[in-house]
């Protein structure tokens, strides 16, 4: 299909702003989506929190400390709370509510989209073997598939969405994720459903997860969705007509 381009007239009073990144050359800008780019310095702490949880498997010294964890939970603790089974999933509902109210994040609805969708679907997979292989049972001998916790590593995988997506937005919809990630986890300890190893092999998994989504994304949007790249550009000329000060923008749309 022929490339189509298409005017539009913007009208400032103050000046213009962009949501997307603009590269200029002269007078011609070029828009360009952005993609997260890979950075081994990323997975230094949620690998830190799976190699904890993996040596404690048979380490004598942590799974002492888990059955400390436990023994406190099961002798002051009486009442029970299911909040955790609804805040693993808060961080990733609340990048949606603030789309909805209008403070936009990294990603359109689609991409962001595909992104959570590949990292549960990571997460979801690499929790259901290690429960399956490790066959641990939980501190409430309710079953034997304590390890990792599900439910840390959806919050952590929601929470590790939500700073991708808001960090650049403000911190502090990022770091409000990650607290209600450990509150999970604290809640699943508390509910006496997992073992504190359990809580850090999920958080580990539930952060990489979401990071290998938003590094593998520009192939699964390209081969998959086949979606092609964006090779939008503009033409900015401002006017003044006496009483407004605008821009006209020409559009050239592959």
């Amino acid at each position: 299909m022929k490339a189509k381009p298409i005017i539009l007239l913007l009208f400032l009073t103050i000046n213009t702003v962009f949501s997307q990144e603009i590269i200029k050359t002269d007078s011609i800008v070029t828009i360009k989506k952005e993609y997260l780019k890979f950075d081994y310095k990323a997975l230094i702490i949620p690998s830190a929190l799976m190699a904890y949880g993996i040596i404690g498997i048979e380490s004598d010294g942590l799974k002492g400390l888990n059955a400390n964890i436990q023994e406190e939970v099961t002798e002051d603790i009486d009442d029970k709370f299911t909040i955790d089974d609804f805040s693993q999933y808060a961080p990733a509902l609340a990048v949606y509510s603030l789309n909805l109210f209008g403070i936009e994040g990294k990603n359109n609805f689609k991409d962001r989209s595909i992104i959570l969708g590949t990292s549960y679907f990571l997460m979801g997979t690499w929790v259901s073997v290690m429960k399956k292989t490790t066959h641990i049972q939980r501190p409430d001998k309710s079953g034997f598939n304590s390890f990792p916790s599900g439910h840390t590593a959806t919050a952590f995988a929601s929470a590790e969405f939500l700073w991708q997506e808001y960090k650049d937005v403000s911190l502090w919809y990022g770091i409000s994720g990650y607290l209600v990630a450990t509150g999970t986890g604290f809640f699943r300890i508390y509910n006496n459903k997992h073992w504190l190893t359990d809580v850090a092999m999920g958080a580990g998994i539930g952060i990489i997860s979401t990071k290998i989504a938003y590094w593998v994304f520009p192939l699964i949007d390209k081969h998959i969705f086949k979606t092609k790249e964006n090779k939008t550009t503009a033409m900015v000329a401002p006017f003044y007509n006496g009483k407004q000060l605008g821009a006209g923008i020409l559009l050239n749309i592959n």
